[in-house]
């Protein structure tokens, strides 16, 4: 009888102790699980290899687009003459300038139309206006305004900017749990120190979105302005090579675009990693 009851016990103790061992691989499986380590390249990986294997084969025409090999062969050459670091920083320049102006005026309406019912009177109306108006549809206006120079460039870039740091930190904002305010002012919180431990936590995973689609919108932004009378930057040399029929100098701009791109979003990716670790996501 006692090995009877000790079996039955052990038995009965089994399935609680291993229960959550299999609830865990139970949520694994449904999840995505973690990121690869080097997950970012598989895409374009794939994509450079249908592309060498489509010029290896003559299925693709180099005379509609240049050979893979062609393109480094022309990138080495441009960063020996110093052509590609030259228009590489212009191009830089306009786009972190651009995104400074843009970032900061997004973040500022955004805090006035969210923590304020006036200012949300206010803001949020031509702000949704110009959200359903492209950038690049008011370059001709402001050429006229500001005429062809940089401000003009950076104006259009900072104007492709605000509007998503505007709409997710706004949104944001309004999805902070009014608990979190009402507790707030049970324990009397100053202005400074709500929003500091409140505003700020809530609305930062909104505003790290919104930086997301930012520097997306810097970066095509930035692929039109630099080809309205530019005399450098990425986009004028493109410009410049389409003039002369010279393919594999588009290409080496689309690959500088396209790096670029991946790198910034990347690196507003690792800031949420590293800023947003009390949240728990499938990933982790």
């Amino acid at each position: 009888m006692p090995d009877v009851a000790t079996a039955a016990e052990r038995e009965a103790v089994e399935p609680a102790d291993t229960a959550p061992a299999d609830r865990r691989r139970t949520r694994r499986r449904l999840g995505p699980g973690r990121p690869l380590r080097y997950g970012w390249a598989l895409g374009p990986g794939l994509l450079l290899a249908i592309w060498s294997i489509g010029s290896a084969t003559g299925l693709v025409d180099p005379r509609n687009l240049s050979e893979p090999w062609t393109v480094v062969t022309t990138a080495s050459d441009l960063v020996a003459d110093g052509r590609l670091q030259s228009h590489l920083w212009a191009s830089t320049e306009r786009a972190l300038l651009g995104l400074l102006f843009g970032t900061v005026a997004g973040l500022a309406l955004a805090l006035v139309s969210g923590l304020s019912r006036l200012g949300e009177g206010v803001i949020d109306g031509p702000v949704q206006i110009k959200r359903a108006i492209p950038s690049l549809a008011l370059l001709p206006l402001l050429v006229l305004w500001l005429g062809i120079d940089e401000s003009m460039k950076i104006t259009t870039i900072a104007l492709g900017v605000f509007v998503p740091v505007y709409v997710h930190t706004h949104n944001g904002l309004r999805g902070i749990d009014s608990r979190y305010v009402e507790l707030a002012e049970t324990v009397r919180l100053g202005r400074p120190r709500f929003l500091r431990d409140v505003v700020l936590p809530g609305a930062l995973p909104g505003f790290l979105l919104g930086m997301r689609f930012a520097v997306t919108s810097a970066w095509l932004s930035l692929v039109v302005v630099e080809q309205v009378n530019a005399t450098s930057g990425i986009g004028y040399m493109m410009e410049l090579a389409r003039t002369y029929g010279q393919t594999d100098v588009i290409i080496v701009g689309l690959v500088v675009y396209g790096l670029l791109g991946l790198l910034s979003d990347g690196l507003v990716r690792w800031v949420q990693r590293r800023t947003l670790t009390w949240r728990r996501t499938l990933a982790d």
